[in-house]
């Protein structure tokens, strides 16, 4: 494209890795539970279950995680965790909390080289502190005009930001890696998206997309990116 465009990034599994590190704490936890009559799969269906329900009231995040998981003990077990118990759960999932980002390959010079050509701004979902955090850790926030952080990514999120940030939505495109947050929400507010899947995307963030939307553009790396924009 060779006019100026406006390009929203999500972050979690789109600039750097993110969800890889709560499937290594999950598959750490199902082996440590060891549930006596449910297999791997079924245990997990109930901590999808779980993690569905507290999102809605205490938000994304390493803390939503951690109660998530004491949750699916307490139902499984039918009784609350021990101390010790407990703090093996919280060992489990302090993986989380110490671990560096780990950027996506190419993120750092395809930004770069983007940013010649467009304005970036940078869209992230989850706990405000928590998520700056990694924006910090990151060593990206600089090549972006804006940074926000918000709550929920939801159709009215994109056009108070559209609205904010005064972004014409013709020229505005929102790229990430989740259908449910990044895409069919950026799309119901007439913005463009790109869709840059990513292998460990929460099943939580799963939808269907309409392939015949012209509106989306399917990548399969990051780094495609310069050779359409």
């Amino acid at each position: 494209m060779t006019s100026r465009q406006t390009l929203l990034f999500d972050a979690d599994d789109t600039l750097w890795e993110n969800n890889v590190l709560f499937e290594r704490v999950i598959d750490a936890y199902l082996d440590w539970l060891a549930h006596p009559t449910l297999d791997r799969a079924a245990t997990r269906a109930v901590l999808d279950e779980v993690e569905r329900a507290n999102v809605v009231v205490h938000g994304y995040g390493s803390a939503s995680f951690l109660r998530s998981l004491g949750d699916t003990f307490q139902r499984l077990n039918e009784r609350p965790a021990t101390t010790a118990e407990a703090r093996r759960i919280e060992e489990l999932a302090g993986a989380l909390v110490n671990h560096e980002v780990e950027l996506v390959p190419g993120v750092a010079e395809t930004l770069t080289e983007l940013g010649e050509r467009h304005d970036l701004r940078l869209l992230t979902k989850g706990d405000q502190a928590e998520q700056q955090r990694k924006i910090d850790a990151s060593n990206l926030a600089h090549h972006f005009r804006s940074v926000h952080i918000v709550a929920e990514k939801r159709e009215a999120t994109y056009r108070e930001l559209v609205a904010e940030q005064e972004l014409v939505p013709a020229t505005t495109w929102m790229i990430g890696n989740s259908p449910r947050s990044d895409i069919l929400p950026a799309r119901a507010a007439g913005l463009g998206a790109v869709f840059i899947p990513n292998q460990y995307t929460w099943v939580l963030e799963h939808d269907e997309l309409d392939l015949d939307d012209d509106g989306v553009l399917h990548l399969q790396r990051f780094t495609e990116l310069v050779e359409h924009f």
